[in-house]
């Protein structure tokens, strides 16, 4: 009988996703990962990770903001022991100029995505009275960003979710939290300039930007954490907020 534990990352082609999957592949998990375009990176990212660590490894192109997606990758998962909502987009400029199908689209990658996968998911933590569900959100869904309102809006929804949620289910032994990210060295900005990382800097009291391993770290802690530990919205930014 295989004892291993199994994790589903979305958005995990990438960025803080990817380093997620190694992290929890090195420590021994099975991993189902998604993403919705980058599909030969992903494939790329599960094979490496198979012939490393000896685990099985499912990559899987889906867009987590359609239910019918999030219902297929779970018809092929009959365990699960850590759910991680990592899958993700942001829109910069201003409101004024957002369209309706841009801000459903945020709203729907970002937010809906966490209800979709978070319902199909319970069902398979609940025999085994014990399970993870940890959510990728940002300083942003705290106080909100100028120029970024869907995804600040996105990410103060998912943080209300989480807290909701773990009421929930900590009857049920299922854990559910968010790590709130301030700046983290991903692809998603990419539209900053070196001037603007240089000032980003300056006000980040540990005076650099976040790496994805640290996250991951982070995420990893959470998976072990004790089960008294719910409901909990983990701040990882350098000290800046």
């Amino acid at each position: 009988m295989n004892t291993r534990k199994t994790a589903l990352i979305t958005g995990a082609s990438r960025g803080i996703g990817a380093a997620i999957a190694r992290l929890f592949a090195e420590k021994g998990y099975h991993l189902v990962l998604t993403c919705d375009k980058s599909m030969e990176a992903l494939e790329k990212l599960s094979n490496q990770l198979m012939e490393k660590y000896q685990i099985s490894c499912m990559a899987l192109q889906a867009d987590m903001s359609k239910e019918e997606d999030v219902l297929q990758i779970f018809s092929d998962i009959k365990h699960l022991d850590v759910l991680v909502n990592n899958a993700g987009i942001s829109y910069v400029g201003l409101l004024t100029g957002m369209t309706g199908e841009e801000w459903h689209r945020v709203l729907g990658v970002n937010l809906d995505s966490c209800f979709f996968t978070a319902r199909a998911a319970i069902p398979l933590m609940l025999p085994n009275h014990s399970g993870h569900i940890i959510n990728i959100s940002s300083v942003w869904g705290g106080v909100g960003a100028s120029m970024e309102v869907a995804y600040s809006a996105s990410k103060g929804g998912m943080n209300a979710f989480t807290r909701a949620l773990a009421k929930e289910l900590a009857p049920s032994g299922i854990q559910v939290n968010a790590i709130a990210c301030g700046v983290i060295d991903t692809s998603m900005n990419a539209f900053l300039t070196g001037e603007d990382i240089n000032n980003l800097k300056n006000e980040i009291p540990a005076d650099r930007l976040g790496r994805p391993e640290e996250v991951a770290q982070l995420v990893f802690q959470l998976a072990q954490s004790p089960s008294y530990l719910t409901g909990q919205i983990i701040t990882i930014d350098g000290g800046w907020s």
